[in-house]
């Protein structure tokens, strides 16, 4: 009978041979095993518990704890954030081929005609083909100009009213304002349609479409849910997208017939008509389809609307908080437009006071303050290894505070511009404001003509009362949850009249 101590002896050899090949193999393929740091977890959520409203601000917090790249769970779904601008680079442009995907939640799926659009288009040949449209034609220097005097015009109704509000000290919710702003820009750009003609049909029906896109689906990150809508989410995309598609169909239905009769009446084309074109040109190299069509226009309108509003929210929300910069901007604005004429978009390169404010607000409330990305192979970033099918999070608020990069990161001060001449157009991975690489925001240019020019009129024109009888010193700067961080609470403002806009801007 074998002794009971020589089975303990070969049992202990067992053991530490095993532990030594697991070391040998584990050393051999630590590149490929080595995974970003990540917190305690919870069984079925993962992190979610850590996740609020505000999670550009949570991503934050944790790198303080686990360093500039860390990996979570979302519930079932592997998740690797990216909270400096070193980290950033490496996903955005050392290993941007690898990272070129965005992910996509049910409801951005199914309001999108399934991913038929632009923003949400897997990368290959017909995002390429969809992106060459877009520099080359839809967003492109010239089509901007042309439709200058949509901008121009909605920018002076705009003036007017606050104006009008002005004669007799009312308050403006300009949370709402900035909206209908936005909406008729963009939507005259897209179809040639003002929204507010619509009687609030098409601006509604754009708030909801941006509300449905943002909100955070459960049943896309954990498992057990994934058959069911326990938010309402897939009764209500569905029944928005219902809306949408009968009225993008009657305004389609509309451009056709004009075309057909030749009776546009229109010197400029709009977006639509340069989309229509397209889809009739034979000897294009991808045929457009309708619902192609459909989800582009759609990409138009929520992406030009809600995130610039949002910015002059917050723009305004800062100077209002900062009166001494209002002087300053208002002082550059008279000096090089005078009083006689409305500010315009040729003047904004003369005025870089008002360019640094525009970029010190985007680097406080960017636009976008979480850059999606999605692996569709496996990468190998900052020596850790990226799993295929793994969300990627860049933090781009917390880039844009980074106190590495940035004196006193947290404070509004747009002198820092003037003294460093940054551009917010993806080359400085220490400001990604409008992201980077080729999948980086095509509409900069756009966003940035309605935000200058926007901003310098209200200036040009107005002082500004805090609170609805402008007797509060300052404004609250709560964020709550959304794609663009939006304000917790409305901007209502008194604007006083410095000249009257009314004579020179008719």
């Amino acid at each position: 009978m074998v002794d009971f101590q020589d089975w303990s002896f070969l049992f202990f050899i067992c053991i530490i041979s095993t532990i030594f090949i697991w070391k040998r193999f584990s050393k051999s393929s630590s590149a490929k095993s080595r995974h970003p740091p990540t917190p305690f977890g919870l069984p079925i959520i993962g992190h979610l518990h850590l996740v609020n409203p505000v999670p550009h601000k949570v991503f934050h917090k944790l790198s303080l704890r686990h360093g500039p790249i860390f990996r979570v769970f979302m519930g079932s779904v592997p998740c690797v954030v990216a909270c400096s601008p070193e980290i950033a680079k490496e996903f955005l442009k050392t290993n941007e081929e690898s990272f070129s995907n965005r992910p996509l939640s049910s409801t951005q799926h199914y309001i999108t005609y399934g991913s038929n659009d632009f923003v949400f288009a897997p990368y290959g040949p017909y995002w390429k083909f969809m992106k060459k449209i877009v520099t080359s034609q839809l967003l492109n220097g010239k089509t901007l100009d042309l439709l200058s005097s949509v901008r121009h015009d909605e920018i002076n109704r705009f003036i007017i009213s606050l104006s009008e509000n002005a004669k007799i000290n009312n308050s403006v919710d300009l949370s709402g304002e900035f909206i209908k702003l936005t909406n008729n820009v963009i939507s005259r750009m897209v179809m040639s349609k003002r929204c507010t003609d619509e009687d609030g049909e098409v601006g509604q029906m754009i708030a909801d479409i941006t509300e449905i896109s943002g909100s955070f689906n459960l049943s896309d990150y954990v498992w057990l849910l994934k058959t069911l809508d326990v938010q309402g989410l897939g009764r209500r995309v569905k029944d928005t997208r219902l809306r949408y598609d009968l009225v993008i169909e009657r305004i389609l239905e509309e451009h056709d017939e004009a075309r057909k009769n030749k009776k546009t009446g229109q010197v400029v084309k709009d977006l639509l008509d340069i989309l229509l074109d397209i889809e009739q040109d034979e000897s294009s190299e991808i045929k457009l389809t309708r619902e192609n069509i459909k989800a582009f226009v759609l990409n138009l309108i929520v992406a030009g609307t809600d995130t610039t509003a949002t910015s002059l929210e917050w723009a305004m929300a800062e100077l209002i908080n900062h009166p001494n910069i209002m002087k300053k901007a208002a002082q550059e604005i008279h000096q090089v437009v005078g009083k006689k004429r409305l500010i315009q978009e040729s003047d904004i390169p003369n005025l870089p006071y008002l360019q640094a404010i525009v970029k010190e607000t985007l680097r406080l409330h960017p636009s976008f303050p979480v850059i999606p990305r999605e692996s569709p192979q496996d990468c190998i970033v900052a020596g850790y290894h990226i799993p295929a099918k793994t969300n990627i999070f860049i933090n781009v608020w917390a880039i844009n505070i980074d106190p590495n990069h940035w004196d006193n990161p947290h404070e509004f001060r747009p002198e820092r511009f003037e003294e460093n001449m940054l551009e917010a157009r993806g080359q400085h991975f220490h400001l990604l404001t409008f992201g980077s690489g080729r999948r980086m925001c095509p509409g900069i240019s756009l966003a940035q003509h309605i935000l200058h020019t926007t901003l310098g009129a209200m200036i040009q024109c107005f002082e500004w009362k805090a609170g609805k009888d402008g007797n509060l010193s300052s404004v609250d700067m709560e964020e709550r949850s959304g794609l663009s961080i939006p304000r917790a609470n409305p901007l209502v403002c008194v604007p006083v009249a410095r000249l009257d806009p009314v004579p020179f801007s008719m």
